[in-house]
């Protein structure tokens, strides 16, 4: 194994690479319930172009920022299962990630956006109805 590749072994590290950054079955998922109820978004956007925050769906008018939180990177409380190997690299990355996380809602919220996250467990059915809800009371300025 490469010393100086940041994974804790080369199964580790091809496995990493395999996780997607945009367009996993979660999202896509989410996205697809949502278009079936008529909704329109850009995907992978920046909500704020100045700010280095990219949501994964994204309502501009209505301004309306969606991130799908998968249970492992961002700390689920009902999901996340602590790393075995390679503890101290992992448990500063979740923290990081949450860090970043709480940051770009109050950046966003500052911003008169309303963010919504999802956690790639939920149902995504029943995420994009919620989600339906708030886009038509942005709408009505509710």
């Amino acid at each position: 194994m490469n010393n100086s590749s940041w994974a804790s072994s080369g199964r580790a590290r091809r496995v990493m690479q395999g996780n997607r950054s945009r367009d996993s079955k979660p999202e896509f998922a989410v996205r697809s319930a949502a278009h079936a109820l008529g909704l329109r978004y850009k995907v992978v956007v920046r909500p704020i172009p100045g700010i280095r925050r990219t949501a994964d769906m994204v309502f501009p008018r209505e301004k309306v920022a969606v991130f799908v939180d998968g249970c492992s990177w961002h700390g689920c409380p009902i999901h996340f299962v602590p790393p075995k190997s390679n503890v101290e690299y992992w448990t500063a990355k979740i923290a990081r990630n949450l860090e970043r996380d709480l940051e770009t809602n109050r950046l966003l919220t500052e911003a008169s956006w309303q963010v919504i996250r999802i956690w790639s467990h939920e149902d995504p059915a029943r995420a994009a109805q919620e989600l339906r809800k708030t886009i038509f009371r942005r709408r009505r300025g509710a």
